[in-house]
């Protein structure tokens, strides 16, 4: 299996929030992490403005940057773009999204698509995709 992290799963794993412990279940339970190449720059930029901490912002981005080591890179090349456009013109998506779930598409099956965008999961099933991370019920 495969586990494929948009940004909102990425930032997750190191920010508190209710969906926190099923991200990092999903991510213990599959030791296969892979992201689109956006991912990065998008979380980087996202921690920058969570707030006027500056050392928390450095252990925030440090920590994204370790990570990012573990992490299998799918490029984010004129292929995932062309698929990324397609998805665009067919599917409710912001660029962004679409390119995460382009570069998802480029992984062999079985692929979990983990975000906590719900502009994504729909598409996400569409495209064959299991989708998680299964929140616990409130």
């Amino acid at each position: 299996m495969t586990l494929m992290l948009d940004t909102t799963a990425l930032l997750a794993r190191f920010l508190e929030g209710p969906g926190r412990d099923a991200c990092l279940s999903a991510m213990d339970a599959d030791p296969v992490w892979c992201a689109s190449a956006l991912a990065l720059t998008e979380a980087l930029m996202v921690v920058d403005r969570l707030g006027d901490d500056p050392a928390r912002t450095d252990d925030l981005r440090r920590a994204l940057r370790d990570d990012w080591e573990r992490i299998h890179v799918v490029p984010v090349d004129q292929a995932c773009l062309d698929r990324a456009a397609e998805l665009g013109r067919t599917q409710p998506l912001r660029t962004v999204d679409a390119v995460h779930l382009a570069a998802a598409d480029r992984l062999p099956p079985p692929v979990t698509f983990l975000t906590f965008d719900p502009s994504q999961m729909p598409v996400a099933l569409a495209m064959g995709l299991s989708v998680g991370p299964e929140l616990p019920p409130r």
